[in-house]
């Protein structure tokens, strides 16, 4: 039985609604196709390994997130096993790649970049620039997960490095704005378990998450900047978690 209480049930509602408007908006049967199969594979793949573990059958909430996540990234055009791959690289890494009985990557993230590094497939970010839907619903999450420091320290640097560039280049500087994928910083960068649990290494780590893409971004590398740096940066929050807090600080 869904508890509408839990955030997670919540997200799971509104990604879902959110896949559901975008089907019909584009016309894109396959795309509803291709994130039930994610989905499906997801929580079959986790109820496998967590009854390996515990002799129980569970179903989490969290498997589902991350079905639903790949299913909107990568792109629909790619053919189902991959999408099925793609996801067990994310369940498997969950337990696998772990520090202090924690996944130290963000599963989605993870399964996604060893997708396009092994098998080739290409993203399409489904929905990502529709900041109207997006950015409400997001600063929402934000606000009941505690990362409102880490979108606030990511929005900061990019829009003082991608806002320099703009003036540097003679462009109008609220185009900056259309540089944003809203889906991952709404969705897949405030992740709560891979991201810092105080309020300076939140700062940091969207700060630092936002300079990384804008340097890769203008080196001009041939893999997914955002990705990659969501990653490097994951790992940098058991360091993050140990800087001195004051009374409070910790969510």
């Amino acid at each position: 039985m869904l508890n509408l209480k839990s955030v997670k049930t919540q997200l799971i509602l509104y990604l879902i609604g959110f896949i559901v408007f975008l089907t019909l908006k584009d016309k894109a049967s396959v795309f509803l196709f291709t994130c039930l199969i994610a989905v499906i594979s997801a929580f079959v793949i986790e109820s496998i390994i967590l009854y390996l573990k515990t002799k129980k059958f569970q179903l989490t909430e969290s498997s589902i997130i991350t079905g639903l996540i790949i299913g909107y990234v990568i792109s629909s055009d790619e053919v189902w096993w991959k999408f099925m791959l793609a996801v067990a690289f994310a369940i498997i890494s969950k337990h696998l790649i772990v520090f202090k009985k924690k996944h130290l990557f963000n599963p989605a993230a993870f399964g996604i970049f060893l997708s396009l590094m092994i098998l080739g497939v290409s993203t399409q970010w489904r929905g990502t620039y529709l900041w109207y839907i997006l950015v409400p619903f997001g600063i929402y999450f934000m606000h009941k997960i505690n990362k409102t420091e880490v979108v606030i320290g990511y929005f900061l640097v990019a829009l003082l490095l991608f806002g320099i560039q703009a003036v540097i280049q003679k462009v109008n500087f609220w185009n900056v704005f259309g540089y944003f994928s809203y889906f991952y910083i709404f969705v897949m960068v405030i992740e709560p378990k891979t991201t810092p649990l105080q309020a300076k290494g939140k700062y940091l780590f969207g700060a630092g998450l936002a300079g990384l893409i804008f340097i890769l971004t203008e080196v001009g590398v041939r893999f997914d900047a955002e990705l990659f740096s969501l990653l490097v940066l994951n790992i940098t929050v058991p360091i993050l978690n140990l800087l001195p807090f004051k009374k409070g600080g910790r969510v």
